[in-house]
């Protein structure tokens, strides 16, 4: 049986170490969507310390992840990019993926799900995690052991250990957990691919 997960917009760290673990995996498109999860909020470092971005949903439409589509009645995508630019700048790697992060706040995706799913395999691509990624087609109950999709918590903090590494902003602040995988990238480049790897054992 395939682990499934739910999809997630550039999902924290520890979302990605349980994906690589997973020799093929489903992305659950038939669940109903959940509130306050990393369904539609991304948490990044900014100057003041962690900074969450969320996508705003259109309440009065349908309610399954597959279904579900963001509101355009504001400009999330300017204020998104706007503050991955002021956070991460100074990295060392954002320049290097910049222009290929951009089209994320300019094309205006119809479906949540289609965003999130094409977030996951924009990081599968630029890490080489060779991710073996299926979609569902309805939604069934899974054993425990496959079941990740409701895994990783908004609320909560991360359930492993994350090595530290230098985070922008460290001499602010104490290195900090549970922020999106584009902390990582930006903060490591290429070399995140191993990071993630040695998280799980």
């Amino acid at each position: 049986m395939k682990n499934t997960f739910a999809a997630f917009y550039f999902g924290p760290i520890d979302y990605y170490a349980e994906l690589i673990k997973s020799e093929s995996l489903n992305i659950e498109a038939h669940e109903n969507f959940q509130k306050q999860t990393y369904r539609n909020r991304v948490n990044i470092l900014g100057a003041n310390g962690k900074l969450m971005l969320n996508i705003p949903i259109l309440h009065d439409g349908p309610r399954l992840m597959k279904d579900l589509q963001p509101s355009y009645e504001y400009n999330w995508q300017k204020e998104h990019y706007k503050s991955l630019k002021s956070a991460y700048r100074s990295s060392p790697y954002f320049e290097y993926y910049e222009d290929e992060l951009a089209p994320f706040y300019e094309k205006k995706e119809k479906y949540l799900f289609d965003f999130n799913l094409k977030t996951i395999e924009f990081i599968n691509q630029k890490l080489k995690l060779d991710l073996d990624i299926s979609t569902t087609e309805s939604y069934e109950k899974i054993e425990k052991e496959y079941d990740f999709r409701n895994q990783f918590s908004a609320k909560k903090p991360s359930q492993y250990h994350l090595p530290e590494y230098a985070q922008v902003f460290d001499e602010k602040f104490d290195f900090i957990e549970g922020l999106s995988i584009l902390d990582l990238l930006f903060s490591e480049g290429p070399s995140a691919a191993v990071y993630i790897k040695n998280v799980i054992k």
